[in-house]
């Protein structure tokens, strides 16, 4: 079971509650489910009950009292603890963990995408909202392309290609607009372009990505991030489309050659020595005789917080749309790296062991890491090598 379909499902508890009569609520549009803070249990935690307290005119742990056996007896879910104030705490079922590596190599670099017609569903954020089927915003006409634009500035060219190519990954259509062509190396060097060129004069109340609203009928969203304090492209199309990228829009990118060092301080080193570490069990299991299989990883070391930032893909790149956001992805993708390269040493038999079934499984999930790693830097349009 993914996030989103979690969120379906307690979703789905709360109108039963309704129905039932023992809730009298409006069911809400959006449930955000996320991993488990301090003190929380189990896989997944929602604070569903706190937010529909108020409202229902019980207590919060009341609330989640009255939810919990709705969302047990749910296919997929192992158990539900109430911890704190009300917070349910969802345990998966065993079966859940090879439904997500499954699903991840099924779809390959398109896991979390979504096809624009509500093929995925909703992808719920841990602000609570979520990105409907064209994933536009409240008043959008569906089918409609969102128009981004942005000032002739190196970083604002970056920020606008890769939150695009972000937007688009949620079925969002998009049309990219820039004051004035781009400079020939920023096409050769970062494959920078736009889809039109002209004015660019910012629409009233628009603001820089993150926090900006469309500009009304036929408005188009600025995207104005802090500029590059100096010319990035001595580092390359890789580092450089990092090094603009990674900071927040508010802040300044530093331009330095410490994005080009392989070492553990460097993220993007992280991110692509995590994704070619993958790669290189996948091609020395197969000289072993062996390969992946989704199967059961239960006791391997970081497996269950690997599997957790994995299925927290699809919610990263539903808020990094609709927030306009491309930092979001690239440090959920130095969370994805962090996480499973501590599991990677698992992975392969050890002096005379046979391969095994508990072998393929845990090859099987590294190989959906870095998948989702490669999915992720492509589309911060860096590459993701087999070797490194």
């Amino acid at each position: 079971m993914t996030p989103v379909e979690l969120s379906r499902t307690v979703l789905h508890a709360v109108r039963r509650a309704v129905d039932d009569g023992e809730l009298d609520v409006t069911v809400p549009a959006r449930a955000v489910v996320t991993p488990p803070g301090p003190g929380g249990c189990g896989d997944y935690a929602t604070s569903i009950a706190l937010q529909l307290a108020r409202p229902a005119g019980h207590p919060p742990r009341r609330v989640a009292e009255i939810l919990r056996p709705r969302l047990a007896a749910a296919d997929g879910i192992g158990d539900v603890a109430i911890t704190g104030p009300g917070f349910l705490n969802i345990s998966l079922r065993s079966g859940a963990p090879v439904a997500l590596v499954g699903e991840i190599l099924r779809r390959g670099i398109r896991y979390g995408h979504t096809d624009g017609s509500g093929g995925d569903g909703d992808v719920p954020d841990t602000a609570g909202g979520r990105s409907t089927a064209g994933g536009q915003g409240p008043g959008a006409v569906p089918g409609t392309p969102v128009r981004l634009r942005c000032p002739r500035e190196v970083r604002a060219l970056v920020v606008m290609d890769a939150t695009a190519r972000i937007m688009r990954s949620q079925g969002i259509p998009v049309r990219t607009g820039c004051e004035a062509p781009p400079d020939d190396e920023w096409i050769c060097v970062l494959g920078l372009r736009a889809d039109a060129y002209g004015g660019t004069e910012a629409s009233p109340g628009s603001e820089p990505p993150g926090s900006g609203e469309d500009g009304g009928d036929g408005g188009e969203i600025l995207v104005r991030p802090a500029p590059a304090p100096a010319d990035p492209l001595a580092l390359g199309r890789d580092a450089a489309r990092w090094a603009l990228l990674y900071p927040a829009a508010h802040d300044r990118p530093r331009i330095t050659d410490e994005h080009l060092v392989q070492r553990e301080g460097n993220p993007l080193f992280r991110v692509r020595y995590a994704h070619a570490r993958t790669r290189a069990l996948l091609r020395n299991a197969a000289d072993l005789g062996f390969g992946p299989r989704a199967g059961d990883v239960a006791g391997a070391a970081g497996s269950r917080e690997l599997l957790a930032v994995l299925a927290d893909h699809p919610r990263v790149l539903g808020a990094a749309a609709r927030h306009r956001a491309p930092d979001r992805l690239a440090r959920h993708l130095v969370t994805v790296a962090d996480a499973v390269l501590p599991f990677l040493p698992a992975v392969l038999p050890r002096g005379e062991e046979k391969p095994s079934a508990a072998h393929r499984a845990r090859l099987a999930l590294a190989e959906a890491a870095g998948t989702v790693l490669a999915g992720g830097l492509s589309l911060l349009g860096i590459d993701a090598p087999d070797h490194l």
